[in-house]
């Protein structure tokens, strides 16, 4: 069976879909490993590096794509516009497997388009919570990496330390931070911004995770909300009372604080609006705002995706694709992932489709000429 890896091509995308130590790990399970030329260069990892792996690398896109019997990558095929619209999709013969993080419910007219080329696709984002799907699950480990490379961004952003110092000069004491919403990257912010020295507090609509966010060293800031919860980890919408005491708390905490980070994203897609104009404005000359949502649509009013403004002396930072700024790092994790992934259905030296596996039942999206479910 063969599995083959395009270079991305959304921009700046620097990941890779397999790294060279996972590319021998599924060649030694039974399968032909195929990469397009120059696939990990922007991740750092050079085509001779997977051809002493065991794998093939080609430059001929359409060919590898359409000798496939299971095709790896990071992100969603690109629609594209005129006549090469879908064109990695219709390069792809019908039955044949997709394998990535293709968030469905951001990218529907994909969905489609995979659906109409009879391909089965998969979608790792929607992978369940679970202990056994825990090591395949993409979503996860990217948004570690976005927590911390959002605390750094905010450091570099900040006019002033994080730490407390002793200088000779006196004392300086630490800045304060808040983190927004405590899933996998409010965690890993809350965690990176401690061992940075700075003083943090955290808040999420789920109460239960108030053991989680004191335990990687922040104090928690809450209201008592309920069904604030969708399941499998992430939150779900508030009510309207609620939501109109949740905001007297934002307000409360972001003029407090020197450093604001959002992580917050419903079902882990779409962002929600809770950092409004008027919170911006009543923060700090100097403060700085990191929307780690801004994939998602971002989760304050001001926030312009991709892009870094300032508001009333508060520079508000949105960037898209965070985990893509650590290439490397994120291809490995990326790469595991997805190793991990098709592992579990290998038999026989081939991907086995078991639709009575609640992994597959949850990531599976288009199947047979059919959308299954865009979650």
């Amino acid at each position: 069976m063969r599995i083959a890896v395009p270079r991305e091509t959304a921009p700046g995308e620097r990941r890779v879909a397999l790294v060279p130590e996972s590319c021998k790990r599924l060649i030694q399970a039974g399968y032909d490993i195929t990469i397009e030329a120059g696939a990990g260069a922007a991740a750092f990892y050079a085509d001779r590096a997977y051809q002493d792996a065991g794998a093939t690398v080609v430059a001929d896109r359409a060919a590898l794509l359409r000798e496939a019997d299971l095709v790896l990558r990071v992100a969603a095929p690109p629609s594209g516009t005129g006549p090469g619209e879908f064109a990695d999709i219709t390069a792809m013969r019908p039955g044949a497997i997709l394998v990535g993080s293709l968030m469905p419910q951001r990218n529907l007219a994909v969905v489609r388009a995979l659906a109409q080329h009879c391909i089965t696709a998969f979608s790792t984002d929607a992978i369940p919570r679970t202990t056994r799907a825990q090591a395949m699950d993409t979503l996860s480990s990217m948004a570690s990496i976005a927590g911390y490379r959002g605390v750094l961004l905010a450091a570099e952003a900040l006019p002033r330390y994080l730490p407390m110092l002793t200088t000779a000069a006196g004392m300086v004491p630490p800045a304060k931070v808040f983190v927004v919403g405590a899933a996998v990257a409010g965690l890993q912010a809350i965690a990176t911004a401690k061992r940075l020295g700075a003083t943090v507090t955290a808040t999420d609509v789920r109460p239960e995770v108030k053991e989680q966010i004191e335990s990687v060293g922040a104090k928690y800031v809450g209201i008592e909300v309920a069904g604030a919860s969708a399941g499998g980890g992430y939150a779900g919408e508030l009510s309207a009372a609620d939501k109109e005491r949740q905001q007297v708390l934002l307000a409360e905490q972001c003029a407090a604080v020197d450093v604001v980070i959002t992580t917050a994203l419903i079902g882990g897609v779409f962002a929600p609006r809770i950092i409004t104009a008027a919170m911006v404005r009543g923060m700090k000359p100097g403060a700085v705002l990191v929307d780690l949502a801004a994939d998602g649509g971002g989760n304050c009013e001001l926030s312009r995706p991709g892009e870094t403004v300032v508001e009333n002396g508060v520079t508000i930072l949105a960037p898209l694709n965070v985990p893509a700024a650590m290439p490397a790092q994120a291809s490995l994790l990326f790469s595991r992932n997805l190793t991990a992934f098709v592992q579990a259905f290998t038999k026989d030296k081939a991907f086995q489709l078991d639709p009575a596996d609640e992994i597959q039942q949850r990531a599976l999206i288009t199947h047979d000429g059919q959308v299954v479910h865009a979650r």
